[in-house]
Formats: structure tokens, sequence, C-alpha cells
């Protein structure tokens, strides 16, 4: 399949896909043809048995500026309720079931932000620059930037952020839990293959029930994020991965895993 906004590779030999933003003449600004775009391609690595861990990137100089601006500026509110948005491209990122790292280099900003923090891990370049910085063009966060943000860094942090509009650097993002890891800007890439490669050693099948019980724990009360749990680890002993699992721990070898 060809793209216009993104580039897309698979590594078979490592079981990693790539994607990355490619409108370089806007700092990767997301505009309606990008949100397309990411969603087949997360569908087709969604489907690609090949492909076990996906790395989201903007490549070295810039992950995603955020909205394309100038395609806004004149809708209406109707318009606005009713777009295809960030907010539904974020979460069909959560809802792949294969981890998503995000490498992040450059800005990620508004739109940019949100898709980062749709990903399950963010890995920063030490140079990389995130916020939220709607509140500059008299809007907020539209595309679930307030709800993400609250539930990675806090209540009181979100508000200075989304309020202020400030950026903030790789470090700080990550003292406040906004990135997992920051590395050296020319060691993004080779960082996130590294994490990824780290994932894809295990079953596919245990990888997606913990992504969707992690995920659901963070938004659901404590039983019922305990009953998810429970669920997705019985439904683990269905798979043929687990009795691999288990049988290769009592025979002292590395395990098989077929993602079935």
């Amino acid at each position: 399949m060809s793209y216009e906004t993104i580039l897309v590779e698979k590594k078979p030999e490592d079981k990693i896909g790539i994607i990355t933003l490619n409108r370089p003449e806007v700092r990767n600004a997301i505009n309606h043809i990008m949100r397309e775009e990411l969603g087949k391609a997360l569908s087709a690595f969604e489907q690609d048995a090949e492909v076990r861990v996906i790395i989201l990137t903007g490549g070295q100089k810039v992950f995603a500026a955020g909205a394309d601006i100038a395609a806004m500026v004149e809708k209406t509110a109707v318009e606005q309720f009713y777009r295809l948005s960030v907010a539904d491209l974020t979460f069909q990122v959560e809802k792949v079931s294969k981890p998503i790292i995000a490498a992040i280099a450059g800005f990620a900003l508004g739109g940019g932000c949100e898709l980062a923090m749709a990903c399950d891990i963010r890995i920063a370049a030490k140079g990389a620059k995130l916020g939220q910085p709607e509140i500059n063009l008299g809007i907020i966060p539209g595309g679930g930037g307030t709800v993400r943000l609250t539930r990675l860094v806090g209540i009181g942090k979100a508000k200075e952020l989304v309020m202020t509009g400030r950026l903030i650097s790789a470090e700080e993002a990550c003292r406040i839990n906004l990135v997992n890891q920051v590395v050296e800007d020319d060691k993004l890439m080779e960082e996130s293959l590294n994490m990824a490669r780290m994932m894809t050693k295990h079953s596919p099948v245990a990888l997606g029930l913990a992504k969707y019980s992690v995920q659901n724990a963070a938004t659901a009360d404590l039983r019922t994020a305990a009953a998810i749990e429970n669920a997705c680890f019985s439904i683990a002993f269905a798979s043929e991965d687990q009795k691999e699992g288990m049988r290769a721990f009592l025979e002292k070898r590395k395990p098989a895993y077929k993602g079935r």
C-alpha cells in the first residue's frame, strides 16, 4: 500500500513494524489524510503476524508539531464536533493489541503530544520538546490531551501545562512521567528498537492481554480492573503460547512463541 503522508517499514527479522510521519515541510502537522493513513497502517500491522511490536516516529528532526492549523481556522463548531479527530486515532492506537512505542525527536506538540500519549511507551531524544500549547491559539486540546495528560502526570501538573501552554524538555517530561526514557539524540531509533526487541521475544498473546489489562486499569475502579486482569490472566491459558512458555521454563530452554 502506498501512502502520501507516512512511511511504513517492516523488519521481519526483528518482528518490528515502523511507521514514520512524513510531512517535513509542515513539521509533520497532522491533517485528515495523515489521520486516515495512520489508521490504515495500524490496521495492516495489527493483521500482520510478522509484526509483534510497532514503533511510531517522526524521524530524527520532529515527531509532530500538532494539528494542521491552516486546515482548521475556518471550521465551524458543528464541523469540528463531527470531524475525524486525533482523538479517534488515539483510541485506535490504544485498541491495537500490539505494543506501540513512540520514538520522539524534536517537537511533540498539541496533537503530536496527544498521539504520543496514546502509545504504550514513549522514548524521547534529549533535545525533544513536548507540550499542549493550544491555549495560545484560543482553544484547548481536542484529541484527548487533557484526559491522558491528567492520567499520566496528575491533575495539578496537567492544569499547569494546559493552562500555560508552555513547552517542556525531555528531561522534565521524564521526571513527571510523561515519557518513559530519555536518550541521546543520535541513539533514539537504536534505543527504541532495543526496547521493541525486549518485547518481541515474548508471547504476542500475552503482550496483547497485558496491554488490554493495564490500559483498563488506568480508568476502571479497583475491583473492575482486578476482574479484567483475572479474565485476561485466565484467557492466556487458552493459548498455545502459555503451554509453550511454561513447558520451556520447566525444560530450561527458550520458548518458541507462535502467537496462538
